[in-house]
């Protein structure tokens, strides 16, 4: 069996999708037409430095996964049996899964990145080399009650999001744990508490759009369960607010069955997040 999966932000480098972008022109423009800006140029150029904001960094990498998903396709005709995608990227699973067209997608993530881009409340930072048990322990010791997990990706990696203040604090309670804590460079605490605002809104505007049935399951970052026909509105707009659940997600589709895996759009991040759970996996087994 054979998963495809899409990253989501913080995948982004300049120039990516310049072929992709170029043999797509078409699509590339439509795109275009419906943001307002030239999509080429921000991937490729940057010339205003914006494809690291998160307005224009959505909807690039939204259209960069589609076009490498489209071009994968035409030249190997192989649907996969099922689609994820990390944040974002669920999106352009959600697109491949025939949810909804193109300019449809391009409309929902130039909306979701011009919400969550006006939040400037909070912040971010990843703890690398322990487990979600340390962590938790160490948040709860040290009365850390407003800060929450936004990304599950590994069983040795979790990103966390909350209060800018207890972030900040956060930092010499895991080095002093000799953990890796790295801060973010975000604008805000996504996938948390923090995200209200833009969840409710964003929940509104999916109110305009009608999706149809995943032609090809696609697991939920909410559920880390295959969506229902129901739900798709429903979990888009939890998602803003809602924790990741990459590592269970990949352990979902493993217990599928013999699953092959391959990451569609800019960089490789989820594949290297993929060897880390497969690994902590065998290790464990092993153990």
């Amino acid at each position: 069996m054979l998963t495809y999966m899409f990253p989501g932000q913080g995948s982004q480098f300049l120039g990516m999708g310049e072929e992709l972008l170029n043999d797509f022109k078409t699509l590339s423009n439509r795109a275009s037409d419906i943001l307002g800006y030239d999509i080429r140029e921000l991937c490729v150029k940057d010339p205003n430095k914006q494809l690291n904001n998160t307005r224009y960094t959505q909807p690039a990498i939204f259209v960069v996964s589609v076009l490498a998903y489209l071009k994968h396709f035409e030249t190997t005709s192989k649907k996969s049996d099922f689609l994820a995608g990390h944040s974002l990227g669920e999106y352009a699973a959600l697109f491949a899964a025939g949810v909804f067209d193109f300019e449809t997608g391009v409309r929902l993530v130039k909306k979701r990145g011009e919400l969550m881009s006006q939040s400037k409340s909070g912040a971010m930072a990843a703890v690398i080399g322990t487990t979600y048990d340390r962590i938790q322990t160490l948040l709860r010791d040290h009365h850390f009650d407003r800060i929450e997990v936004a990304n599950f990706n590994s069983p040795v990696q979790t990103v966390l999001s909350g209060d800018a203040s207890q972030i900040t604090q956060a930092a010499n309670v895991f080095e002093n744990a000799n953990i890796r804590y790295i801060p973010l460079p975000v604008s805000a605490a996504f996938h948390s508490s923090y995200m209200t605002s833009a969840r409710d809104e964003f929940s509104g505007f999916l109110k305009e759009f009608t999706f149809k049935p995943c032609k090809i399951p696609v697991i939920s970052n909410v559920t880390a369960k295959p969506y229902l026909p129901d739900q798709i509105s429903k979990f888009l707009t939890e998602q803003i607010t809602s924790s990741v659940k990459w590592t269970e997600t990949i352990s979902f589709l493993e217990a599928q069955g013999d699953m092959q895996f391959l990451e569609l759009g800019p960089g490789q991040v989820l594949t290297g997040l993929l060897a880390a759970i497969q690994n902590h996996n065998k290790a464990a087994a092993a153990a």
